[in-house]
């Protein structure tokens, strides 16, 4: 099995520097790479340069720049340039979808935060003073940088990443081998409903609420946004400290909403592996369900557009993104195989309009956002708990008479 762990780093003040430089240099040759492919397309030959040319000439490059380019780890730059390649690939495969291309684009210094280590020991080196209590992790042209480690990391680590957020830094660690830890049986299956008036409610009625933390805080986000687009865009190096200020202060607040949000889906879904042995849950596009809805020209009246309902849309997806339904299902997904539990993926299609009783189905059933009466047989019930319901027979899961 496989698992990831996430630590807070603690560096000196040289060492921020220097991972700083890092995250610099790796994005330069993100961008380096990516303007020598397209200026190698829009050559008359029309040349396609792959990974493995870009990689063969790493050597000559760390030579010409010894203070930079040379300064890091081969194999992180590798990594960085497979992660264009990778983007490079996937949007060609998009181009022969024919999806929207969404061609690769050069990288900000600003927007360039993860630096990858293929192998632990090959440029980096994960707990590199054991005979110290305190936990440290060595990168090459950083040092050994203290880590905030507070839970004990289990199976043989792979890979190992570095990650800024705002003026923090952490260590990302992939690990491999991780035995499973099964929980006791507890005889119990459910289906899930996912929602938005309820984060989730489960096929016996039980309700969990939804926070809404991005809801919460949108006062404090705008007022924050509002006083950081009174400054002018100015590179990082160039802002002023109020500036420098006023951008630390949006991070910390989409940082905190993420956190809530992961913290939610982690309780959640600890507290559903805990109590039950099989759960099914509704296999859900979300991109699909977000997508704006497309204009409707007026053919009477050639360059207008009838009303297409994307204003009631967008609030719609903008709960939708808060409620973090992908989040929670991906821990959910983790926990479950850690803990031994069986998670039962089915289609959620008209779960919410059929009968449990009946099996009819129609979309005059749910009158409303909370009610279901069945228009054939006259079954009546919450809503949510008719579609966590369907989501559990889908599944084929045993649960009590419902008629």
């Amino acid at each position: 099995m496989h698992r990831a762990y996430k630590f807070l780093l603690r560096p000196t003040v040289r060492q921020a520097r220097a991972l700083g430089e890092m995250l610099r240099d790796h994005c330069s040759l993100y961008n380096g790479a990516l303007q020598e492919r397209r200026d190698a397309y829009r050559h008359l030959s029309r040349t396609s340069i792959k990974y493995g040319q870009q990689s063969a000439q790493l050597k000559e490059i760390r030579a010409l720049d010894p203070e930079r380019q040379g300064r890091w780890s081969f194999s992180s730059q590798q990594a960085t340039l497979r992660r264009l390649d990778k983007a490079m690939q996937a949007f060609f495969r998009r181009v022969k979808a024919g999806e929207k291309p969404g061609y690769p684009r050069f990288r900000g210094v600003n927007w360039f935060d993860t630096v990858d280590f293929p192998r632990d020991g090959d440029g980096c080196r994960w707990d590199s003073t054991p005979h110290d209590p305190v936990t440290r992790v060595r990168f090459q042209g950083v040092g050994h940088v203290r880590v905030h480690q507070h839970r004990p990391v289990k199976g043989r680590v792979k890979t190992v990443s570095v990650k800024r957020e705002g003026r923090q830094w952490y260590v990302i660690l992939a690990c491999d081998e991780v035995l499973a830890e099964p929980l006791p049986a507890t005889g119990a299956v459910t289906g899930i409903d996912m929602g938005i008036a309820h984060f989730l409610t489960t096929s016996e009625g039980e309700h969990i609420t939804n926070p809404r933390h991005g809801k919460r805080n949108t006062e404090a986000l705008a007022e924050a946004q509002c006083a950081l687009k009174a400054f002018p865009r100015r590179k990082r190096e160039n802002r002023s400290a109020k500036h420098r200020r006023a951008v630390e202060k949006v991070t910390k607040l989409h940082r905190k909403v993420r956190r809530q949000r992961t913290d939610h889906a982690h309780k959640t879904a600890l507290a559903m592996v805990r109590t039950y042995d099989v759960i099914a849950h509704e296999r859900l596009s979300i991109a699909n369900m977000v997508r704006a809805p497309k204009p409707k020209p007026d053919p009477e009246q050639p360059g207008s557009f009838l009303p297409n309902g994307a204003a009631a849309k967008a609030g719609l997806n903008k709960s939708i993104h808060d409620a973090g339904w992908g989040v929670f299902l991906d821990i959910l997904t983790h926990k479950a195989e850690s803990a031994g539990r069986v998670l039962i993926p089915v289609d959620p299609r008209n779960t919410s309009r059929t009968c449990p009783a009946c099996g009819h189905v129609s979309g005059e059933n749910r009158t409303t956002q909370e009610k279901f009466e069945c228009t054939r047989c006259g079954h009546t019930a919450n809503a949510d708990q008719v579609g966590a319901l369907n989501v559990a027979i889908r599944a084929g899961l045993v649960l009590p008479d419902v008629a």
